[in-house]
């Protein structure tokens, strides 16, 4: 029983996470096996259109791109303690000096979710990622299309989700 208690508590303890990285989405990555969601920030789904001229991108995929393009390579850190409905770890994360969940609403491929709203005013006046054309905030995308619609690393399905969802529980 105490191990269950203490594993309740370090759930909610401040943790920070570094090693190898794998690009979820624009807001989602997976870091030393830990999925992790950027904090404050919401990028368009993986599977999610934009327009711009007339015509349909995919601006989920570039917000993806965007996110492996800022990390490229660098070595990346994370630090949080809370977790969503999805038990991931709402973090900040950083690829060398760069605050990544900053970076990419500068950019214009994630809208401010509780934070950053400097970042995307900003970003929404010069017109920049998402902002040059119209587009569907995540958030409402998501409510339309039935949630997250995310790729996942190789090394995920059957037991280890399995565990992750045993875990979720404790």
């Amino acid at each position: 029983m105490l191990a269950l208690v203490v594993a309740r508590v370090d759930r909610a303890a401040m943790r920070q996470v570094s090693g190898a990285v794998f690009v979820n989405d624009g807001d989602t990555i997976t870091l030393a096996g830990e999925r992790i969601r950027l904090r404050g920030i919401d990028a368009p789904e993986y599977a999610q259109a934009c327009q711009l001229h007339g015509g349909d991108y995919a601006c989920g995929l570039r917000a993806r791109e965007a996110l492996v393009a800022l990390i490229a390579g660098k070595a990346v850190t994370c630090e949080g303690g809370e977790r969503d409905r999805y038990g991931r770890l709402l973090a900040v994360c950083r690829a060398g000096d760069v605050d990544l969940n900053r970076a990419l609403v500068e950019a214009g491929w994630a809208v401010a979710y509780g934070g950053y709203e400097d970042a995307e005013r900003t970003a929404r006046e010069r017109g920049r990622g998402i902002w040059a054309g119209t587009f569907e905030r995540p958030r409402d995308w998501r409510d339309r299309h039935g949630g997250l619609a995310e790729p996942r690393p190789e090394c995920q399905g059957g037991f280890y989700d399995w565990l992750q969802e045993l875990l979720r529980f404790w």
